[in-house]
């Protein structure tokens, strides 16, 4: 075979040269037989024999040439050419991962978010799906239409169309759902540096919640490796579809990975890889080190990439100048080459890190070793130091945020709602994440929503979730846009994107329709619109002003005299529900409510209540057409209980656990019962923030890992301690327990038992005492329960100890994800529901059998949202529901199921420019009588 066009020119022309001073050789050989004779000949040939077998002339250049030197130096020549778009590529008239027999489909008349312009284009028009890809856009070439066969023709009617959604932080199946021991593949635990590691490896097909992502209009999602790791591993870019093939590797986009082998092939698949990288608690509490650890083990890392590169750099040097005999093998190392790759400019890097300390770590590491990161994650105090992203190496990362899910942990203490707002004025690319499972990625749209809300301009809220991810994960080529030549990822929405509420009416991944039998709810026309959200510039600068933990007390209290000025609605507590009690033209500017020590005095006409005489100089609050409401009720969380759920110091603990340990003497031993009254925390950041957005009321059980919880307590979220009037609403609300399956627990079937020998009257001490309250129907029995099967046990108990004690047993389930499925039973044995979470997700086995329809929290960092959290659950019930009747369901309803008595002296919360369940809303105040103050904020 031929070298010549495989090798360099420097290289091919020696190789002549050499072959013309060959020949001139042989011609003079043959001279020289031809005098010599034979024997010398003879005795020339032998001696030419063994000189090119065994001694090859010390300057002959062909015997240093590599047999395999057109490989090297075409692998040489890869070694840094970068992931691109192929030039041809929007030539293609069907996408690399069309399905055969998908029916092209025609999309009129719908209002079209394209993702162009930064966000800002929008626009009424068509849209045609064809072979995969959006084969044209805007005023579609109806001659190409009539050709095409079995057409599938939807008209949109106006609706929005959106390109799908891209969830850049998921750990959708490695960390599956329903959770079990058999699918956890987000970690290995085999070092703290492992960049060898794939997602793809441990991609589970089975996760239950591919589907219910789609549904929320998710079509692609990057995942990644768990953040156990300092270097955890590579992720991997998928589509949410169900595949023929039923493969991981048929899931991916764009797999970087040769087709039927194992190996990262860039002769072949040059496309962008994905690497996690973690800092700061996470790795540190994982492998007992400390950040100094885990930043050296980042270094010591690259130091051994950069070493390869090096290597590697300086062999491909000395081939292209055909110094052969200056080296030997290729260096490489397997276990590296991603590390490596990551040092070419080749791979996106992913790196969870949340506080100041680790990003300046992290950005300083960039420079030393010369990488770029695409994206910091979590990453809660980058706000706080944009000028410290922007000095990291090659280009500011982007930041992919949580909306407001924060002090979880302490390096997520300082995270703000404003974070997003704040970054984007600093020009750095925003994200909104769902790191599934800890959010369920079906509602990523969600926090790009309450992003807005916060001050977010509403094109880059819709950017984070669609074509900014794209773009920084190297695919916005393809997805993240509504362009002709894309893939035919799209979303129909059945109201604004941002709008609260906002559901798929479709969902096309490579042009094929996810949803077979769309369930769709009439949404009233507003929510067509973009939501006018609140100003919350004093609040932002606040912020910053105080280094991400800005004041929370009211701006100002008063025990005076309040007057409500433009008020459009109130609405007030009357028995077990909400009424009306004052109704106005909204921006009505004459609608007055008078308070006086937080009793309302008067309302109606300005021209009424004015003329009252009042304590002192009144302070007057204008709502704008605003309203007044009762204040909210949250249960399900450790609100009250705890400060930093990740730092013990910060909370009220675990409560012995009977059935699992002896509970200790001095405690009550058999007989103790804990109340959580006596564990309160008041002024918790959670609190104070939940408090201003108008959850008035926390109701908080002790923390269990076992059966018995103990008894709960309600107080005011507004409250500095426990002794100030009106901080502890209620002492003792009711007794909770928990029915569930545990690896900690002994069997559901003995956790029953157990239940009902209490129930018995067989309790001891306070035990005892606090039970036969229960049987006797003076107190409520709150059960945390999920699972059908447990749930039925427990309607059979119910009538077995009022069979026994005559007495009605007031029984609650909370939770009760699979309650759904025994609607006339748990009706005909009066037993109380409370749903928790309000958006169903089958974490666990227990819960496998969700509702997958509308869907209070379990995290006290999102209690605060109680109140979109309801007004989501009205407007996509399907029926219609009063605003009386949606209030009731946080406020009155939860106070009756649980046993919360006397509430008519419950709080009001005062909204500026809307009602407290909508967007434009911003709570103004909180009307207290049981504290008799107002709080202005």
């Amino acid at each position: 075979m031929s070298t010549k066009g495989l090798l360099p020119q420097p290289i091919t022309g020696e190789i002549d040269h050499l072959l013309a001073t060959n020949d001139r050789a042989r011609r003079n050989a043959s001279t020289f037989r031809i005098i010599f004779g034979w024997v010398l000949l003879l005795t020339g040939t032998v001696f030419s024999i063994i000189r090119l077998l065994y001694a090859p002339a010390r300057n002959d250049p062909l015997s240093n040439i590599p047999i395999d030197a057109a490989e090297i130096l075409d692998k040489c020549r890869m070694l840094n050419v970068q992931p691109h778009t192929p030039a041809n590529f929007y030539e293609r008239k069907q996408s690399d991962r069309f399905q055969a027999g998908t029916n092209p489909t025609l999309i009129t008349n719908a209002t079209i978010w394209s993702g162009r312009l930064n966000g800002l284009e929008q626009f009424t028009g068509d849209v045609l799906l064809d072979g995969g890809i959006i084969r044209d856009i805007g005023d579609i070439d109806r001659e190409f239409v009539a050709r095409l066969d079995d057409l599938v023709t939807i008209d949109a009617n106006g609706a929005w169309l959106s390109p799908g959604v891209v969830d850049m932080h998921s750990h959708l199946g490695v960390h599956s759902n329903p959770g079990l021991r058999g699918s956890s593949d987000g970690n290995s635990h085999h070092g703290p540096v492992l960049p060898w590691m794939r997602a793809l490896d441990g991609l589970n097909t089975h996760d239950d919640a591919y589907r219910l992502s789609v549904s929320g209009g998710v079509t692609t999602a990057l995942v990644l490796p768990g953040s156990a790791n300092a270097i955890g591993g590579q992720g991997l870019l998928i589509k949410l579809r169900p595949t023929t093939e039923r493969s991981p590797t048929a899931m991916t986009l764009e797999n970087p990975y040769s087709t039927n082998t194992s190996e990262y092939d860039p002769l072949h698949g040059l496309r962008w890889r994905q690497m996690k990288h973690a800092c700061g608690e996470n790795p540190d509490r994982v492998y007992s080190g400390t950040r100094m650890d885990t930043t050296w083990a980042f270094r010591q890392a690259y130091d051994k990439a950069r070493q390869i590169k090096n290597a590697q750099d300086a062999y491909c040097q000395k081939a292209s100048t055909g110094k052969w005999d200056e080296i030997k093998d290729f260096p490489e190392d397997y276990q590296w080459e991603a590390l490596v790759d990551v040092l070419r400019g080749r791979v996106k890097v992913h790196n969870h890190c949340y506080e100041t300390v680790d990003l300046d770590d992290m950005v300083r590491i960039t420079n030393e070793f010369k990488f770029s990161i695409a994206a910091f994650h979590h990453a809660h105090e980058t706000y706080l130091v944009p000028s410290t992203l922007k000095s990291a190496y090659g280009h500011p990362p982007a930041v992919a945020l949580f909306s407001t899910k924060a002090r979880y942990k302490r390096e997520s203490y300082r995270g703000s709602e404003f974070a997003p707002k704040i970054l984007s004025e600093n020009g750095l690319q925003v994200i909104m994440k769902s790191d599934h499972p800890v959010l369920d990625s079906r509602y990523l749209l969600y926090e790009a929503q309450i992003a807005h809300y916060f001050g977010l301009p509403p094109n880059l809220a819709l950017a984070a979730v669609t074509s900014t991810p794209a773009e920084v994960i190297g695919e916005d080529h393809r997805i993240g846009f509504l362009k002709r030549g894309y893939d035919a990822d799209v979303v129909l929405w059945d109201s604004h994107p941002l709008s609260l509420s906002a559901t798929p009416k479709q969902v096309w991944i490579d042009g094929i329709p996810q949803i077979k039998v769309p369930h769709v709810v009439d949404k009233p026309a507003f929510l067509q619109n973009i939501p006018k959200t609140p100003d919350f510039e004093r609040e932002a600068r606040k912020t910053l002003e105080y280094d991400g933990l800005p004041p929370l007390l009211p701006n100002h209290t008063s025990e005076g005299t309040v007057v409500f000025t433009n008020v459009s609605h109130v609405y007030a507590r009357k028995g077990d529900s909400i009424v009306e009690v004052l109704g106005l033209r909204r921006g009505h500017d004459n609608g007055i409510v008078q308070v006086q020590r937080g009793e309302i005095i008067c309302m109606g006409e300005a021209s009424t209540c004015l003329e009252l005489n009042t304590t002192g100089k009144p302070t007057f609050v204008n709502l704008q057409g605003g309203s007044i409401s009762p204040g909210l009720v949250t249960f399900g969380s450790n609100l009250g209980l705890e400060d930093i759920q990740g730092e013990p110091s910060t909370k009220d603990g675990l409560v012995p656990a009977p059935l699992i340990s002896k509970v200790p003497a001095i405690v009550g031993g058999d007989g103790a019962i804990i109340r959580a009254a006596d564990g309160l925390q008041f002024f918790t950041r959670h609190a104070l923030l939940a408090y201003r957005s108008g959850i008035t009321t926390g109701i908080v059980a002790p923390q269990s890992q076992g059966l018995l919880s103990g008894l709960s307590v309600a107080f005011s979220t507004g409250s500095e301690h426990r002794l100030k009037k009106g901080a502890v609403v209620q002492n003792v609300v009711a007794v909770h327990v928990a029915i569930s399956h545990s690896d900690n627990l002994p069997s559901v079937s003995a956790q029953v038992a157990a239940l009902r020998n209490l129930l018995l009257g067989n309790g001891e001490g306070e035990l005892g005492y606090w039970f036969e309250k229960v049987t006797k129907g003076k107190l409520s029995l709150v059960v945390d329960v999920h699972s059908a099967d447990a749930i039925a046990s427990l309607i059979e108990l119910k009538r077995e100890i009022e069979g026994t004690t005559f007495h009605p047993l007031k029984l609650t389930l909370s939770g009760a994800t699979e309650s759904y499925l025994l609607p006339s039973e748990i009706s005909d044995a009066d037993i109380g529901v409370i749903l928790r979470p309000i958006r169903s997700f089958p974490s666990s086995w227990e819960m496998k059998r969700i509702s997958p329809g509308p869907p209070l929290s379990d995290d006290p960092s999102l209690a605060r949202l109680t109140r979109f959290d309801v007004g989501w659950a009205a407007l996509t019930a399907g029926i219609s529901v009063s605003t009386e009747e949606v209030l009731a369901l946080a406020s009155v309803n939860v106070e009756k199921l649980l046993g919360v008595s006397g509430s008519q002296s419950g709080d009001l919360v005062a909204t500026q420019s809307g009602g407290l369940l909508e967007f434009n809303s911003k709570v103004a105040a909180v009307i207290s009588s049981r504290r008799g103050l107002v709080d202005i904020f």
